[in-house]
């Protein structure tokens, strides 16, 4: 048995089911606990065997009741089911639902005390639902119960207030909820959908929201009429505003030791149940969270139940515990999201691997330096193969091709190839067959070249073997001083492989500044690599800034955060003291 909410519209009637086939029964008495707190006792279906879609093989009576509800209000949430598995029996799966339900307090306050007690004894949301036979979700809504106002909470116990309603206000801060409970005590709340544009809105931005120095603010304030209220009549400027001060503070924490500090996209709810309290001097991290109508607060000290465990064996490590029994049966956790993806890391080692290699052709005393060291050493690549420059994206493929280092590599490949006495189409000057009468006929050949033309023939092949992705190209990028402003200008390709947020507003900071980079550390992604664009092209009003380069395209490569972008950082370091360049 699994249990999982599913949606309405994927649930039928199973030909098992002993009412099946009557008319709809009078589910009049179910109406209004359902209008009011939704379905509680899971139905019980199993697969369909088409598609995504279930059968109800227990349940009738809640799935027509959920069914009236719906067609009332437009819709209806998923509802709660008993998935059965290969060989589970019906009665035996109700009869344990039943069971686990009947201990169950139907008043949903009651349940929200009895789960925030179970939290403090250290049980998770997936140990509560195990409990008392309901899904995740349902823990979910009831512990959002604790982030209301008690009298908040006493007015939905009491049905003063449905459910929708008490849906949004969960979302509320503590001031909204303040607010909103003297204009429900006055009989003027808003109300379901219209309680969330009244939350969510965004346009009534209070003067006591601001962290930011109001004399900074130049545009109007408003007041209402009895000049309590005052309101910032430019959105817009206070975002700018409030969105500097929060970078500000974020800095600021960062100085002050915490390990990190994540800005939330406004709306953002930080639920403080699913992270694990841990001070900073464990390596906690701070979470602000942004609401519509422009509140900020910072929850500090939590870490993701992973975070905290890793916490913990490094916090182990350094006080000499070894071999702890967690640590033995326990997987290690998922490292943190890398800064760059797989895909950008090929189409930026893809991009820096052409240029290099075009800029070696100019070396020919370079490349046989690299001859003699891959002779001794040996490379991914020295078994006389030219790199085969794959990417499984199609974009990034494009963006190569369309290079100049690449289209202009591609010209010397025809000219060395006449060198030859070799057919320019459809192959690489290198090729690994292993014909001996092939490598005689190429000898014979070479030895009626000049001097100049075998250098020519030999960085060109020493180029074309070149193993993109490696040291190797760090060091020749730096001791060539290779200039990727020359070779690369930022393309579609290079922003839509842009993933990580921080790196982002990074960027953004080099081309526009500091002041625009936290203006808008809040905005999505998409947001700041719009104005990235602008800057570089000179649109919408920004200043056009010419031969931007981002980190990634420098020699050597530096990262944005404290990780290694391209695995090259920490291997560069431990050769670049051979490099005069370095």
């Amino acid at each position: 048995m699994q249990l999982q909410h599913v949606e309405i519209g994927k649930l039928n009637l199973a030909a098992v089911n002993m009412r099946h086939g009557r008319k709809a029964p009078d589910v009049s008495d179910l109406l209004p606990s359902i209008r009011a707190r939704g379905v509680l006792v899971p139905l019980i279906v199993r697969p369909s065997g088409e598609g995504d879609t279930f059968d109800i093989v227990a349940g009738r009576r809640r799935y027509f009741a959920a069914k009236a509800v719906a067609e009332e209000a437009g819709g209806i949430e998923p509802l709660p089911c008993a998935v059965m598995g290969q060989g589970d029996d019906a009665a035996a799966v109700e009869t344990s639902l039943i069971e686990n339900t009947a201990r169950l307090d139907p008043d949903e306050v009651a349940q929200w005390e009895a789960f925030a007690r179970l939290v403090k004894e250290g049980r998770t949301v997936a140990d509560i639902a195990a409990i008392f036979g309901i899904t995740d979700i349902m823990v979910k809504r009831r512990l959002a119960l604790g982030e209301l106002l008690p009298k908040i909470r006493n007015a939905y116990r009491n049905r003063k207030i449905d459910a929708e309603t008490i849906r949004y206000l969960t979302l509320a801060t503590k001031s909204q909820q303040k607010k909103w409970l003297a204009l429900f005590e006055g009989e003027q709340a808003p109300l379901g959908l219209t309680l969330k544009n009244w939350l969510f809105g965004g346009q009534n931005i209070s003067t006591g929201v601001s962290i930011f120095p109001l004399d900074h603010y130049t545009g109007h304030i408003v007041s209402d009429l009895f000049g309590e209220d005052e309101y910032f009549a430019d959105p817009d400027q206070f975002w700018t505003l409030q969105s500097q001060a929060i970078a500000a503070r974020r800095d600021a924490m960062l100085e002050g030791g915490w390990s990190g500090v994540e800005v939330l996209e406004p709306g953002q709810v930080f639920r403080h149940w699913e992270h694990v309290k841990t001070p900073k001097k464990d390596g906690g991290k701070v979470y602000i969270t942004v609401t519509h109508s422009g509140e900020i607060q910072a929850h500090e000290g939590y870490l993701t139940p992973k975070e905290a465990k890793r916490a913990g064996r490094e916090a182990a490590r350094k006080n000499g515990i070894e071999g702890s029994t967690e640590r033995e049966t326990e997987a290690e956790p998922k490292a943190a999201r890398p800064e760059i993806t797989k895909a950008m890391a090929i189409y930026l080692n893809l991009h820096r691997h052409a240029a290099v290699r075009h800029t070696l052709l100019s070396h020919p005393g370079v490349a046989l330096r690299l001859m003699v060291a891959h002779a001794i050493a040996g490379s991914g690549l020295w078994k006389t193969q030219a790199d085969p420059q794959r990417s499984d994206k199609e974009a990034t493929a494009e963006s190569i091709q369309k290079a100049r280092a690449q289209t202009e590599f591609e010209d010397e490949r025809k000219a060395v190839l006449a060198l030859l006495c070799l057919p320019e189409h459809g192959h690489t000057v290198v090729r690994a067959s292993g014909d001996a009468q092939r490598t005689a006929q190429l000898l014979g050949v070479l030895l009626r070249l000049s001097d100049d033309d075998v250098m020519k023939v030999l960085a060109f092949v020493m180029s074309e073997t070149l193993e993109a992705g490696t040291p190797v190209i760090e060091a020749l990028g730096v001791h060539l001083n290779v200039d990727m402003a020359d070779y690369w200008q930022p393309d579609e390709a290079f922003f839509d492989l842009l993933r990580d947020k921080h790196s982002i507003n990074a960027m953004l900071k080099q081309v526009a500044g500091k002041r625009v980079a936290d203006s808008n550390v809040t905005a999505t992604a998409k947001v700041q690599k719009g104005i990235v664009r602008d800057c570089l092209d000179g649109r919408n009003n920004r200043k056009k800034v010419n031969g931007w380069l981002p980190n990634y395209m420098m020699f050597p490569l530096k990262a944005y955060t404290k990780g290694d972008a391209l695995g090259l950082e920490k291997a560069w370091g431990s050769v670049k003291g051979y490099f005069k360049a370095a």
